[in-house]
């Protein structure tokens, strides 16, 4: 049985299936080649070395690859580290061997839909219904991460899409003078340029489109490919809320003020060390 990567353990020996996220060819200080690579499953991630027969098993598998590795667990600079003493490429699907929600897929899509359901405004209930019935955009959000300091598995998007919406939700619930539905749409729809910045596991690599222009560029296009009949000025809060959730100086606009913090709670919230 394939060990899972979050059960590993110093001085460990162990023999598992994983994808290789990334691969990297190095040296040594003294200028020995070596293999720096990312192991992970759905359980995890870990940092891997292959310091014998590089030569040999550098031609065997390539980045993206499901492969079956041996090797010992060490720690290094207070964090563990898999020695590897032999990898070949396995009959594996990398991308379903990527890191994976702890969550019900099911139960955030379901809430998803329900936040979009919430929307009264006509024009932004239709554009957001769009996305919504996007089965294309729908896949991707249960497939990719929300980032790579945060949420970073698939189905990470929608867990942290879902995240951020429910908080903006609750403030329109305290603060009854915000805008409740350009909020709730522009929280639904302000990561939405991921899904076509990244590229499915495991690498999650990013696109050519995606490294050029960014996921907030990205998203604002398909929301202008999606806003036709929506009126000019509720176009333009949606698209300003959008395009400032990681500028805060730069929001207009209480609604684009309260996703820039929703945006930045959710992603701490997820990652923040527990004392």
């Amino acid at each position: 049985m394939s060990a899972a990567i979050a059960s590993l353990a110093e001085d460990r020996v162990v023999e598992g299936i994983y994808a290789v996220a990334r691969k990297e060819r190095r040296r040594t200080r003294g200028g020995a080649p070596y293999l720096a690579l990312e192991l992970v499953d759905p359980s995890g991630r870990i940092e891997a070395r292959v310091w014998s027969d590089v030569e040999l098993l550098d031609g065997r598998f390539g980045e993206g690859d499901a492969v079956r590795v041996l090797g010992r667990v060490e720690r290094f600079r207070d964090r563990l580290q898999l020695d590897v003493r032999s990898v070949e490429a396995a009959e594996a699907d990398p991308a379903e061997l990527a890191p994976a929600l702890r969550r019900d897929a099911a139960e955030l899509d379901g809430f998803f839909e329900f936040l979009a359901g919430e929307i009264s405004h006509p024009g932004l209930r239709i554009v957001v219904g769009r996305f919504v019935e996007d089965e294309q955009i729908r896949g991707s959000l249960r497939g990719l991460p929300a980032a790579e300091s945060h949420h970073a598995y698939a189905g990470g998007l929608l867990e942290h899409t879902v995240g951020v919406t429910t908080l903006c939700r609750e403030a329109t619930q305290l603060h009854p003078r915000l805008r409740g539905d350009l909020i709730l749409a522009a929280a639904l729809l302000h990561d939405v340029g991921r899904t076509i910045e990244l590229e499915r596991g495991p690498t999650f690599r990013q696109t050519e489109e995606g490294r050029l222009l960014g996921h907030v560029h990205l998203g604002l296009r398909l929301i202008e490919q999606r806003a036709s009949g929506l009126d000019a000025d509720a176009r333009a809060e949606l698209l300003h809320a959008v395009a400032t959730h990681h500028d805060a100086r730069a929001a207009r606009t209480a609604e684009a003020s309260v996703l820039y913090h929703a945006n930045q709670l959710d992603a701490v919230a997820a990652t923040r060390p527990v004392d």
